[in-house]
């Protein structure tokens, strides 16, 4: 169920919390939802999220939730929220400091042109467009973008890849795929002919590593692949 839906229910939040304990809350994003508020005015994941904290330690007043990390709204996967400022203040650190391990899974309709490759490129973003381009390191706010990806399987003309980010850089992802030719199936803006009926695109934040922030304890967490549309044929 959407955070924008208006019949929020707790098990809305809790059929997809990935992980939780007095620190952490991890949930599966679906497509569509918003990470936190901005100047749509759609009701975020985080208010669901908040909504469902009050509800279940019985809180008297509002949950305190900080964002870790964000994903673009047609994204699916694991997304990493706070529940108390010390964890948040650690976990920014840990991402500062490319501790945190983010791989996801995404379907092309192009075979990459190798089966594994790590690809290095300048970006700029265009605010206005709210669009990243290739560019060189001589523009103005360009900054340097890697990544590695590798082919995992290929079916009814379609491609799964794996990417593991080695920064953190606008539409990076896309950007970089689309580049070398390989469109993220239902990306409109990056060149894909045609929309996912959910208006989603076929990107997931599949898995995430990390020390956990307080107890020091190593965290791996997979998230399952959204239902419907061309991830069932990859499971």
């Amino acid at each position: 169920m959407s955070a924008n839906s208006t019949d929020w229910n707790p098990s809305s939040i809790s059929n997809r919390i990935l992980f939780e304990d007095n620190h952490l809350i991890i949930i599966n994003k679906l497509p569509s939802e918003i990470v936190q508020g901005d100047k749509t005015g759609d009701s975020p994941l985080s208010d669901a999220v908040k909504k469902y904290l009050v509800w279940k330690y019985n809180k008297p007043g509002e949950a305190f939730l900080g964002t870790v990390h964000r994903l673009d709204r047609p994204v699916s996967g694991a997304l990493v929220y706070a529940k108390t400022s010390k964890a948040l203040s650690r976990m920014n650190q840990q991402i500062k400091d490319g501790e945190l391990t983010k791989v996801y899974h995404a379907v092309v309709a192009k075979r990459p042109p190798k089966d594994s490759d790590v690809l290095e490129q300048w970006l700029i973003k265009n605010e206005k467009q709210n669009k990243s381009y290739v560019s060189n390191s001589k523009t103005a706010g360009a900054k340097l973008a890697k990544l590695k990806y590798t082919l995992l399987k290929s079916i009814d003309n379609y491609h799964l890849v794996e990417i593991e980010l080695f920064t953190g850089r606008h539409h990076q992802i896309r950007v970089q795929l689309s580049d070398i030719g390989c469109v993220i199936k239902g990306d409109l803006k990056y060149g894909a002919p045609r929309s996912n009926k959910n208006a989603s695109i076929s990107l997931h934040a599949r898995s995430l590593s990390f020390l956990h922030p307080v107890s020091k304890q190593s965290v791996s967490i997979l998230a399952p692949y959204p239902t419907g549309d061309i991830w069932e044929k990859f499971e």
